[in-house]
């Protein structure tokens, strides 16, 4: 069987979980798992993912994993320099991982594994100038021109969620205030909406209601299924985020200037609570509003298992490399080999040839000196 066509396994590791699933060539998933995400220690994340990757390879025949991470990942997409909401720092992942499992392992940022299954079989098929955002517990981006993700010079490019956008504003994980995922990610709807019920105000009493009147327990997708039961609360919640996102948005065309923006994560699933507005806030924050074409901002296709699904197929992608260059280098030794044969046999050859005419000259040589001696007698 071809690389091409084979298993493989996708790992979406975020702030809260880590999903896993069979994924084949043409971005199916075939089973999937999922665990808490170890927030503290990085060892024990590593136990996470080796136990769910054995668990699933239990099941099926896989030649590859491949680890969407919430980081930022090196230019050699093996470690995971800063993670802002785990407890990675410099951690070489995917040789700690490579040496537990023994297949192939690629590491990459799981906005960049989003955006790259959104442009192979989702939202962004035949774009050639995509950005994708994903909003999820932070905010993270990828760009992708010409089938090719832009990793950048050291391999963190698309942080678009540390972008500052209200300078002194929210402290955010990174250590920075005013950061773009403190007004636009599933953090700040939490955050607005807890906020709302901690103030007493009447407004909130779905809410409320919805936490067991407790205000720790709401969450984004709490706010989301009260928005869309009709909730007016809920709604302008989702339209500050929405305002937010369409901002940052304009930010990134007059930088970046795409055909499209997609846009995944976990608070996508509000749909068009969340983009209508940031479509609307975006023409009217957009530089050279109405004297240039505006991209457009739709919805990811893949929902939630984006990252995961990106993940897998850039593992294939990375298996399949490997085993063209393996292919190709045992060739090359192979050739190489030969020539030295026949290069041997050659000197070999030579080197016989050349000793028969020494031999030869040796015999005229004697044969004259004999002649000579017998004349001289």
């Amino acid at each position: 069987m071809a690389l091409t066509q084979a298993l493989t396994i996708g790992i979406d590791i975020g702030g809260t979980k880590v999903a896993a699933g069979v994924v084949d060539p043409e971005g199916n998933i075939l089973d999937r798992l999922r665990r808490d995400t170890p927030t503290k220690d990085p060892r024990e994340t590593e136990d996470a993912i080796a136990e769910i990757v054995r668990d699933l390879e239990s099941r099926h025949d896989v030649i590859a994993v491949g680890i969407g991470a919430a980081g930022f990942v090196d230019g050699t997409r093996s470690s995971v320099l800063f993670a802002p909401h785990l407890a990675w720092r410099h951690e070489p992942l995917r040789d700690a991982v490579e040496r537990r499992l023994g297949v192939p392992v690629v590491v990459e940022n799981d906005a960049n594994a989003a955006a790259w299954s959104e442009w192979r079989f989702g939202g962004g098929q035949g774009e050639s100038h995509l950005v994708c955002v994903t909003l999820g517990t932070g905010i993270g981006g990828a760009i992708l021109n010409d089938g090719a993700l832009q990793r950048g010079k050291f391999g963190i490019a698309g942080e678009f969620g540390h972008m500052q956008v209200v300078p002194g504003g929210h402290r955010c994980e990174c250590g920075n205030r005013g950061c773009w995922e403190q007004y636009a990610s599933g953090n700040a709807l939490t955050r607005e909406a807890r906020e709302l019920a901690l103030s007493g105000s009447p407004v909130a009493h779905n809410l409320l209601r919805a936490a067991g009147g407790d205000p720790r327990k709401i969450n984004g997708p709490m706010v989301t299924e009260l928005a869309k039961d009709g909730d007016p609360v809920a709604v302008e919640l989702l339209e500050d985020v929405g305002r937010w996102l369409g901002i940052g948005l304009a930010n990134l065309a007059a930088a970046l200037d795409p055909g499209t923006f997609v846009i995944g994560g976990g608070v996508s699933d509000a749909g068009e609570l969340l983009l209508a507005p940031a479509r609307e806030a975006f023409k009217r924050t957009l530089t050279g509003r109405g004297f240039r074409p505006e991209a457009r901002i739709v919805r990811a296709v893949l929902g939630p298992e984006a990252g995961m699904v990106g993940a897998a197929d850039l593992a294939r992608e990375e298996a399949t490399w490997l085993r063209r260059v393996r292919v190709k280098t045992t060739a090359v030794t192979a050739k190489t080999a030969a020539a030295r044969g026949r290069s041997t046999r050659v000197e070999r050859a030579a080197r016989k040839s050349a000793a028969r005419r020494t031999g030869l000259r040796a015999a005229s040589a004697d044969s004259k000196t004999i002649e000579l001696d017998d004349t001289e007698a």
